[in-house]
């Protein structure tokens, strides 16, 4: 047998599941078509957070799973993860202030007490009303988290890895057949096609789920996805502040306006159905008119489509639970299991990024029948890689007085991206000609061999958009730079 476990998908659930699986001793194989995170799991609102309009729905469960999820990871990916604090300005045309309390205060209380701040009301004549309309006079503030998004899938994916798992990128699954004893499957990388032996298969391709649930003989039958475009558009930075806004739409949902990148605010997110290829999403001109809309019915200063700096969309891979609208649709996770004789697949769909590491423990439940006897659950005591920082300010103060050369905004996001592994980066460099030339906007070529060697990066993209966020940084050329230096 090649493998225990089979895992199709190299976003957060697949890494998730595979660093997991890997931790319990078994034998993992994942697979991943295009790059770590190179779709949805790239393309979130970049929180980790309880849903709080989910609420709306009665979501009880998910909330509640979601916000203990969130001091969990909060722990274990401290540099990547941090602190934020929510306002809610309250407009006249808005949701009624008893209702915000309410929900508000189940929002503190569902998951138990944790380390974030609650919710209180806040005046909007100060600090918390940056940019807002002075008309609008009051709302609420609470608290959730900000997190590198990708940067977790690629952690996660390194720890399976340092965990024995074998992490292939750039492979795509073809198909499966089972046995007596187990699945018979084809993948094709660019080294060709070759057949593996697993005993059971993850299925977490994402938007891709009903594809590998056609290809594998033996997948339960399931109605597809429904399949949900977000997208997010970035513009010059709106208010003053570390605090976001969350904002009430006239439709009844909600749009976020988060400072990005520190020059940058980030607002998201539409719901579109979507019918075309899941690979290829883009911002529509409607999208963009929706969200530049949305925050300017709040900001003093209007928001213009030709203000949009950059913008990216993902497509959410929803369990079809017959909701008509693309909002109601639920964002908790649904685990299918095939045919109940013999070996398994399981598809995972839907799911929020915020519960990636309570779905993997429950998609290892549902298999353990079916797998070798593997240890105890782990994945929430242990850190992620570059995690066990203690005290992220100290880490920066490190890094500042050991590699003194190294300009403010580069030594803050080596430390975000690495946290206390940013020495496997910099070494025992003593200025910054040891690190290599310099790419632009901080990038130098040692880094890029890093993650060339070991965090699967390949092309620009996978350096400048996922791996960090230099692409909105960079001076003309860089890329360029980069594609002639990785080609090298």
């Amino acid at each position: 047998m090649d493998c225990d476990l089979l895992i199709i998908g190299g976003g957060v659930n697949g890494c998730g599941i595979a660093r997991d699986a890997a931790g319990r001793g078994l034998k993992v194989l994942l697979v991943e078509q295009d790059d770590l995170a190179g779709h949805t799991s790239s393309a979130s609102t970049k929180l980790i957070h309880g849903g709080l309009r989910y609420l709306e729905y009665y979501e009880f469960r998910l909330v509640r799973e979601a916000l203990i999820e969130r001091e969990k990871l909060l722990h274990i990916a401290p540099h990547i993860i941090w602190p934020l604090r929510f306002v809610m300005p309250m407009p006249p045309t808005g949701r009624p202030g008893w209702m915000i309390r309410l929900g508000l205060f189940l929002y503190d209380h569902l998951g138990g007490r944790g380390s974030l701040p609650g919710s209180r009301g806040v005046p909007l004549n100060g600090p918390f009303g940056a940019g807002i309309k002075p008309d609008i006079a009051r709302g609420f503030a609470y608290s959730d988290c900000w997190v590198e998004d990708s940067r977790l899938v690629v952690l996660n994916a390194l720890d399976a890895r340092e965990r024995g798992a074998d992490i292939r990128t750039r492979t795509r699954f073809t198909g499966a057949a089972r046995d007596a004893e187990g699945w018979i499957a084809t993948i094709a990388g660019e080294d060709g096609e070759r057949t593996v032996r697993a005993r059971a298969i993850v299925n977490a391709a994402g938007p891709w789920v009903d594809h590998v649930v056609g290809a594998a003989r033996g997948a339960h039958p399931e109605r597809p996805p429904r399949l949900v475009k977000g997208s997010h558009i970035i513009v010059p930075r709106l208010f003053d502040g570390e605090h976001a806004y969350i904002l009430q739409n006239l439709d009844k949902r909600i749009a976020f306006a988060i400072p990005y990148e520190r020059d940058f605010t980030l607002i998201g997110t539409t719901d579109v159905p979507w019918h075309d290829d899941p690979a290829a999403p883009a911002i529509s001109v409607e999208e963009t008119a929706y969200l530049c809309a949305s925050v300017s019915r709040y900001f003093a200063k209007p928001v213009n489509p030709e203000d949009v700096v950059h913008s990216y969309s993902g497509v959410r891979p929803l369990f079809d639970d017959g909701s008509t609208s693309a909002s109601a649709v639920t964002r908790d996770y649904v685990l299918k299991l095939g045919e109940e004789n013999g070996p398994q697949i399981l598809s995972v769909f839907g799911g929020k990024i915020t519960t990636y590491r309570r779905l993997a423990e429950h998609a290892l439940e549902k298999l353990a029948p079916f797998l070798p006897p593997m240890g105890e659950p782990w994945t929430d005591r242990e850190p992620l890689p570059g995690g066990d920082v203690g005290d992220f300010e100290l880490l920066l103060s490190e890094i500042r007085r050991r590699w003194p050369f190294l300009s403010e905004r580069t030594s803050w996001r080596l430390a975000r991206a690495y946290g206390s592994r940013v020495n496997r980066v910099l070494r025992d460099a003593t200025s910054l000609a040891e690190l290599g030339e310099d790419l632009g906007g901080g990038l130098h070529t040692r880094e890029v061999d890093y993650l060339v060697t070991q965090e699967w990066a390949r092309t620009a993209d996978d350096i400048l958009w996922r791996r960090s966020k230099l692409l909105l940084h960079v001076p003309p050329g860089t890329r360029e730079r980069l594609e002639r230096y990785l080609a090298r």
